[in-house]
């Protein structure tokens, strides 16, 4: 089943047999919503998300690229600023009667050139299933020579209230905390729960991550491949109130999760190809927490 609605022409809306739906803005090539079959939101936005600004909106999902955060020039704000192009070219990914998807591709303009002098393609593509939310995205290397680049596909999870979140499956791993000038732990704790300001970076991670909202009894199952990295981020009530276009009161329904390649940085050589994937379900949390073994995390959950 393929793109259901362009009503909008800078909005694409996708849906599914099974009742859920999600919602693709071409601006940033960002998914603002995801709905569970009984239309529940999945994804968090800030009561303050300028979703006509230029700049990028503050909530949903969004890429990273060509590195994350702050570190090098402020290419990276470009893909996410910027108008995509719906082009069918880019799927590499056969449709199913079951499922609902959109082609995105970025390619830089001459003023993005002059911030970073590199000529690539920056594909992604969308599926939505029932239950399941599934991102490919792809870097094409169009240059003469080649190019470094790091990547996240930027998750902000909608939650019941995150003091009830625990993460688990990245117990034992390191992290460096960028609350502490990025200086490398190692992770004590049997699970990630939350009572102040978060923002780490674990490194080699599993395919697999949980996202335990006990209140709600729903678990989100994090599946990633080419992304070995993770960022987990909340501001708490301090920061928030420091973020623009952030609620003051935001942070306790939110948590920011990345799927990322940071730590160690990808090199394609002209006409190389990358290709990362990210698969989140969201499940009912009959739920065992407090596995000490990262590669049982998920265990009982097969993704659908």
């Amino acid at each position: 089943m393929p793109v259901d609605s362009f009503a909008d022409p800078e909005r694409v809306l996708l849906s599914e047999p099974g009742g859920s739906s999600a919602e693709v803005l071409l601006h940033g090539g960002q998914i603002v919503s995801w709905k569970n079959e009984h239309g529940e939101e999945l994804l968090f936005m800030s009561k303050k998300a300028a979703v006509k600004s230029p700049k990028a909106i503050r909530g949903g999902i969004s890429i990273c690229f060509p590195q994350f955060g702050n570190l090098g020039s402020v290419f990276h704000r470009s893909p996410r600023n910027r108008l995509w192009l719906l082009d069918n070219r880019c799927s590499t990914v056969s449709p199913t009667t079951s499922s609902s998807s959109v082609d995105l591709l970025f390619k830089p303009t001459k003023e993005d050139m002059k911030m970073w002098p590199r000529s690539f393609e920056l594909c992604l593509h969308i599926s939505l299933s029932p239950g399941k939310l599934t991102l490919v995205p792809r870097v094409k290397n169009t240059d003469n020579k080649s190019f470094v680049f790091t990547f996240s596909l930027c998750n902000y999870l909608l939650v019941s209230d995150i003091s009830e979140v625990r993460v688990e499956g990245l117990e034992t791993l390191d992290y460096y905390d960028n609350l502490l000038q990025r200086k490398r732990f190692t992770e004590q704790a049997d699970a990630i729960t939350f009572d102040g300001e978060v923002d780490r970076v674990y490194l080699s991670t599993p395919s697999k991550i949980a996202i335990i909202d006990h209140e709600k009894k729903r678990t989100f199952v994090l599946y990633k491949e080419g992304l070995p990295d993770a960022v987990v981020w909340n501001p708490w009530e301090k920061m928030a109130k420091a973020i623009p276009d952030l609620g003051d009161r935001d942070y306790k329904t939110m948590l920011y999760m990345c799927s990322a390649a940071v730590e160690s940085s990808i090199v394609l050589k002209p006409s190389e190809e990358w290709k990362g994937r990210q698969e989140i379900s969201a499940v009912s949390s009959s739920y065992c927490s407090g596995q000490l073994d990262p590669g049982r995390v998920v265990q009982g959950f097969s993704l659908p």
